[in-house]
């Protein structure tokens, strides 16, 4: 006994959103990296680096090959000030 096509239609659409959801979300985060795609185990070494990309850059996952890094760049120091005892 066969299975009418109209039983697997609801089938067919449910994996037709799945499909469709993840490809855009994908799309959407590669779209957030600069068209990269996304980083795991990023430790605290890639972080620092990221950090110092964006400040270079504008973008966290911007990479450039100047020699010379860009005028304002001196006053956009990486390093975290801690608090002082008051």
């Amino acid at each position: 006994m066969g299975v009418p096509f109209e039983a697997l239609l609801p089938y067919a659409v449910c994996i037709g959103m799945f499909g469709f959801s993840g490809a855009a979300l994908s799309k959407i985060r590669a779209m957030q990296n600069g068209g990269k795609r996304a980083r795991h185990s990023v430790d605290q070494w890639d972080r620092q680096m990221m950090d110092r990309d964006r400040r270079l850059t504008g973008f966290l996952r911007g990479q450039t090959d100047n020699v010379k890094a860009p005028a304002g760049f001196e006053l956009s120091n990486g390093w975290r000030l801690e608090r002082g005892f008051i």
